[in-house]
C-alpha cells in the first residue's frame, strides 16, 4: 500500500489481512494493468469517464419498458451519494448493504457508495434473517439500502443487528423512499479519491465450515477482473447488449452487468428473475449479443431455444460449474454460438480459466486467462504431469484478502499462490479439466451450497439426532442436496416429514439451499474418530446414479 488510503472509517482496512499475507499480484503482465494510476474511483471509471468519451447517450440499463442512458445513470448515481452524504452523514470506508433482485436502482446505488469511498456489500434476495444478521454483525454496517419488496427479513434483521441504524427502501409507493429522498439532491457529485488498493466491495461466500467468508476487492480488482477476462477472452464491444441469469448479488452476474459491460460502453438488459424463458425471449426482443448463464441455465434453455429467434448472438458465457459437452454441442447446433466455459472463484472475483473462439475445446474448462498464471499441484506442492489430478493454484492481478480471518486468509495463501480448493488436471496442451472440490462444499445449478451449514440448521429440528448433508449426482443441476437423518425416536417419521424438514430449512436459510432429496436411515458412516464420513455417502449416491443411468 503506496498511497494513503481514502478511508476515514478505517473498519475494513483494520481488519483485512496486510499485504505479507496476500498472494503475489503482478500487474506488470499486461499493458493495460500496469497503465492503472495510483489513485481512481472504479465507479468514476465504469460511468463518469465513458460519458466523457462520448457514451452519455448510450443506453447503459434496460430494465422491462425503462431504459437509462449512461449519463441518467451518472445522475442517480450521483443523486443518491448525496442522500447518503448530506443526510447520513456517509463518511468514506463505511460499509452498505444492498439487497434487491436485478434492478437499475441497485447498480445505480452500488455506483453511488463506490463514488462516496464506501465499501458496497450486495446481498441474494433469497437470503433470510440469521444470514443478513451476520453480514451484517461481520462488515459492522450502519446503512442499508433494500428493495421495498424485500424489506421483511432485512426488517427482522436490523432488531437482531444493532450495527444496522437505518435502511433506505426503493421500489414504494409512500413518502419515505429513496426516489423522494433522491428528489431533492443534485445530479453532480465530487466522487471521493479513492486509492486503487482501497477495498471496494465484499463479497460474502459460503465457506467450507459453514460460516460465510467475506471475500475483500479493490478499486483496481474490478477493473482487472473485466480487462482481463472480458478483454481477451469475450471481448465485449460498444453497441452490445449484455443479458443473463444470474443475481448481480453473485460476483458473477455483479461483474456481467456492471464492470464487463460498462467497461467496454455496452448496454445490460437486466431480468429480476432470469428464468430460462426469460433470458430467451430478453435475447430475441432486445436482440443481445452477449448472453451470461450457467451450464445448468443454458441446458434449461434448450427445451425451448428453438422456439425464439437467437440469431443476434454472438458469445455467450457459461460459468459457474464445468460445461459438459453435450450441453455444448446442442447450443451450438441451435444458435451456432461455441459456448464460453470459465472458472472463477469468489477469492478472485472473476473468471480466471476460459477461452474463446478457436481456442474452445469441448469438455475442458479452457486455459489461463491472459494475466493469471495457473498451476495443478501435489500435496507437496509440485506440478501434476499432464492427465494426473490436484489441486489448482492460481495468482494473478486479484487474488484472496478476507475480512478479519487470519486464520482462513493463511490456510488459503502458499508460498504467494491461491489454493482454490478446486481438484483439476492438465492436459498436454494446457487445458484444465474440473474434477471435484477438496472440501464439502455442494455446486447445484450454479449456486455453491455448504453442506454443512444445511446439516446446522437440520440440527435445529426438534426431530432431528444427526444429519449428514452431500451432493448428489442430478442430471438437470448437477448436482442436488441431499439431507441423510437419523431421527431422534423411532415413529417420527410420517409421509409430510420430508416437506416439514424441507420447509424448516427454507424458513432459515436461503431456499436454493434446502435439501431436494432426504432419506431417513439408522446410522450413518463414521470414522475411527467418530466423525461422519460424507465421501463415503458421497460415494454411495455416485454408485446410485450410475445404476440409475444419471452419470
Amino acid at each position: 500500500m503506496t498511497e494513503p488510503t481514502s478511508h476515514v472509517d478505517t473498519f475494513i482496512r483494520d481488519n483485512m489481512p496486510g499485504p505479507e499475507l496476500w498472494p503475489e499480484m503482478d500487474y506488470s503482465v499486461l499493458p493495460e494493468l500496469s497503465a492503472y494510476p495510483a489513485r481512481f474511483n472504479v465507479a468514476e471509471v465504469l460511468i463518469d469517464q465513458q460519458v466523457d468519451a462520448g457514451f452519455a447517450d448510450t443506453p447503459a440499463l434496460i430494465f422491462e419498458e425503462n431504459t437509462w442512458t449512461y449519463k441518467e445513470l451518472m445522475h442517480r448515481a450521483n443523486r443518491i451519494a448525496n442522500v447518503l452524504v448530506e443526510d447520513y452523514s456517509f463518511i468514506p470506508g463505511e460499509r452498505v448493504l444492498i439487497r434487491s433482485g436485478n434492478h437499475p436502482m441497485l447498480i445505480a446505488s452500488w455506483l453511488a457508495v463506490l463514488k462516496a469511498g464506501g465499501v458496497a456489500i450486495t446481498t441474494m434476495p433469497v437470503l433470510r434473517e440469521r444470514e443478513l444478521v451476520y453480514m451484517i454483525g461481520k462488515a459492522k454496517v450502519r446503512l442499508a439500502i433494500s428493495h421495498n419488496d424485500l424489506a421483511d427479513d432485512i426488517d427482522k434483521a436490523q432488531n437482531a443487528a444493532p450495527d444496522l441504524e437505518h435502511i433506505l427502501y426503493f421500489g414504494a409507493d409512500r413518502p419515505d423512499t429513496l426516489e423522494k429522498a433522491m428528489e431533492g439532491k443534485s445530479k453532480n457529485f465530487d466522487n471521493i479519491d479513492t486509492a486503487a488498493d482501497d477495498p471496494a466491495i465484499i463479497g460474502f461466500t459460503s465457506g467450507s465450515t459453514g460460516t460465510p467468508k467475506g471475500t475483500l476487492h479493490f478499486h483496481r480488482d474490478i477493473l482487472a477482473a473485466a480487462d482481463c477476462f472480458i478483454g481477451h477472452v469475450v471481448k465485449i464491444q460498444p453497441g452490445d447488449i449484455v443479458c443473463g441469469s444470474p443475481q448481480i448479488a453473485f460476483l458473477y452476474g455483479l461483474c456481467a452487468f456492471i464492470a464487463d459491460t460498462f467497461r467496454f460502453g455496452a448496454t445490460a438488459v437486466l431480468l429480476e428473475r432470469g428464468t430460462p424463458e426469460a433470458v430467451l425471449q430478453t435475447i430475441e426482443k432486445h436482440k443481445a449479443t452477449i448472453c451470461f448463464s450457467t451450464p445448468s441455465g443454458y441446458k434449461l434453455m434448450l427445451d425451448k431455444a428453438r422456439d425464439y429467434d437467437l440469431s443476434s448472438l454472438r458469445e455467450c458465457v457459461g460459468g459457474g460449474e464445468p460445461l459438459l459437452p453435450a450441453i455444448f454441442n446442442e447450443w451450438k447446433e441451435i444458435t451456432g454460438v461455441e459456448m464460453i466455459n470459465g472458472l472463477g472463484i469468489s477469492e478472485l472475483l472473476h473468471i480466471f480459466i476460459s477461452a474463446s473462439g478457436d481456442e474452445i475445446k469441448p469438455g475442458a474448462i479452457g486455459k489461463a486467462v491472459p494475466g493469471f498464471e495457473v498451476r495443478v499441484v501435489d500435496k507437496n506442492f509440485k506440478d501434476v504431469r499432464p492427465g494426473e489430478t490436484g489441486l489448482m493454484i492460481v495468482k494473478g492481478p486479484n487474488g484472496c484478502r478476507y475480512l478479519d480471518d487470519l486464520e482462513k486468509q493463511k490456510a488459503y495463501i502458499q508460498e504467494g499462490w491461491n489454493k482454490s480448493g478446486d481438484l483439476c488436471r492438465i492436459d498436454e496442451d494446457g487445458y484444465f479439466y474440473y474434477e471435484a472440490r477438496t472440501d464439502d462444499m455442494i455446486l447445484t445449478g450454479g449456486y455453491n451450497v455448504s453442506g454443512l451449514e444445511v446439516e446446522a440448521v437440520l440440527l435445529e429440528h426438534p426431530k432431528v439426532r444427526e444429519a449428514a448433508v452431500v451432493g448428489t449426482p442430478d442430471k438437470d443441476r448437477g448436482q442436488i442436496v441431499k439431507a441423510f437423518i437419523i431421527l431422534k425416536e423411532e415413529g417420527q417419521f410420517d409421509d409430510d416429514s420430508v416437506t416439514e424438514l424441507q420447509d424448516f430449512v427454507k424458513s432459515q436459510i436461503s431456499a436454493f439451499k434446502y435439501p431436494r432429496a432426504v432419506e431417513f436411515v439408522d446410522e450413518l458412516p463414521l470414522t475411527a474418530t467418530g466423525k461422519i464420513q460424507r465421501g463415503a455417502l458421497r460415494q454411495i449416491e455416485r454408485e446410485r446414479a450410475k445404476e440409475a443411468g444419471i452419470i
